[in-house]
């Protein structure tokens, strides 16, 4: 029996990506799945790879950006199931440009989707499961959730507020004794499409910026999903994903704020 069989698991941005790799290694594992995405063609594949697993699924399209639609979303899942077990908050997207030029809009749709959606999914889906008796929370933050770089400040202001509002609340569900456990996510270069579908500020190449991309992602999706995976099974408060995020976190703690100054020095080099 694994430790995930008979489960009902929720998984935002599930129509590619880390998303996808969860929801199919959670059917492995024997879950029921509320999948959800704002791209319809993606999670009508992910569904048809969960029920190739033998696994009841629930497909929806979820803005997550969109508290209402997310609260109601969540009311809908539970009264489906009957229960919720576990809620993996994955949706996010990225955008490139320095603070100068970035626009107050940019800034704010990277915030609705990466910070905001992980809070509203939180807050909606909290009571079913401390109701369910048996409940575990998992934000994904990223690397850039500990440490930062330039002409990415939204992506790093959105991930460090996931990490400290994750953190925050695990601590809580321990002081009060709730019977949530809370994961808060650390995922390195993943090989995924999120740099193919961020936007940037005018003047950025967008494929080039994909391929940069694409030369430091070496962690495959189905990886991070095992991690993941196994990280709940352990009750863990935090996990890295690849070599690159250990090698990274070990880079900051040990520079501290002097870090900035290396970083810095790196993207100028490298017309970053």
């Amino acid at each position: 029996m694994s430790h995930f069989t008979g489960k009902v698991a929720v998984v935002t941005g599930a129509g590619s990506g880390i998303g996808r790799a969860l929801s199919v290694e959670l059917a492995k594992r024997g879950a029921r799945l509320a999948i959800c995405d704002v791209d319809t063609v993606g999670l009508a594949e992910t569904e048809a790879l969960v029920r190739s697993q033998g696994a009841e699924v629930k497909a929806d399209h979820l803005d997550v950006s969109q508290r209402e639609l997310v609260l109601a979303y969540a009311d809908d899942v539970a009264a489906h199931f009957g229960t919720v077990n576990l809620v993996f908050n994955n949706a996010g997207i990225a955008f490139t440009g320095k603070v100068e030029q970035m626009s107050f809009k940019d800034m704010d749709r990277v915030m609705d989707v990466d910070f905001w959606g992980v809070v509203s999914g939180t807050k909606a889906f909290l009571p079913h499961l401390i109701e369910s008796g048996d409940g575990h929370i998992i934000n994904i933050s990223s690397i850039f959730g500990l440490f930062s770089v330039p002409t990415q400040s939204a992506y790093n202001a959105a991930k460090f507020a996931v990490r400290g509002f994750t953190e925050s609340l695990r601590m809580e569900m321990i002081a009060d004794k709730r019977p949530v456990k809370v994961l808060c996510v650390h995922p390195g270069g993943i090989k995924t499409n999120i740099a193919r579908k961020a936007e940037q500020v005018e003047g950025l190449d967008h494929d080039d910026l994909a391929k940069q991309f694409d030369k430091l992602a070496r962690t495959s999706p189905a990886k991070a999903a095992n991690v993941i995976l196994k990280a709940v099974e352990k009750n863990k408060a935090r996990v890295l994903i690849g070599a690159d995020a250990w090698v990274l976190d070990k880079f900051v703690r040990t520079s501290g704020p002097g870090y900035a100054r290396a970083v810095g020095a790196f993207s100028k080099r490298n017309g970053l």
